[in-house]
């Protein structure tokens, strides 16, 4: 169990220190994905955006685990994944079309999702 806290917080610490996109553009991601979860709550309710919201996390979960570990830790290239040596250190450059095509995806089977299921 430490051992995965120990990873959850190497996580945590890429995703929050990575310069694969503008700050800016986090915080407007997080607006986004906050709006939709409101708009989808006054529209559908709170069970389907809890079902929505939980497929979405489940699905990005997975995505999030497969670059991890195609990537070693995030340390070598991988499809769109670009890692660059800068100064004897390995440092993330870039996430292109596949991985946000994959976000689009999970988007679109969560909505599928929390309307099919009661």
């Amino acid at each position: 169990m430490v051992k995965l806290l120990d990873e959850i917080k190497y996580d945590m610490s890429f995703v929050k220190s990575h310069t694969l996109q503008p700050r800016w553009f986090k915080v407007a991601k997080s607006f986004i994905l906050l709006g939709l979860l409101v708009g989808y709550t006054c529209l559908f309710g709170w069970i389907k955006t809890a079902l929505f919201f939980a497929t979405l996390i489940f699905l990005s979960c997975i995505v999030h685990l497969v670059y991890r570990v195609k990537t070693n830790r995030w340390k070598q290239s991988w499809l769109d994944f670009v890692v660059v040596e800068e100064n004897g250190e390995m440092k993330p450059e870039r996430i292109g079309k596949f991985y946000y095509s994959a976000v689009v995806l999970n988007i679109i089977l969560s909505l599928v999702v929390s309307q099919v299921l009661p």
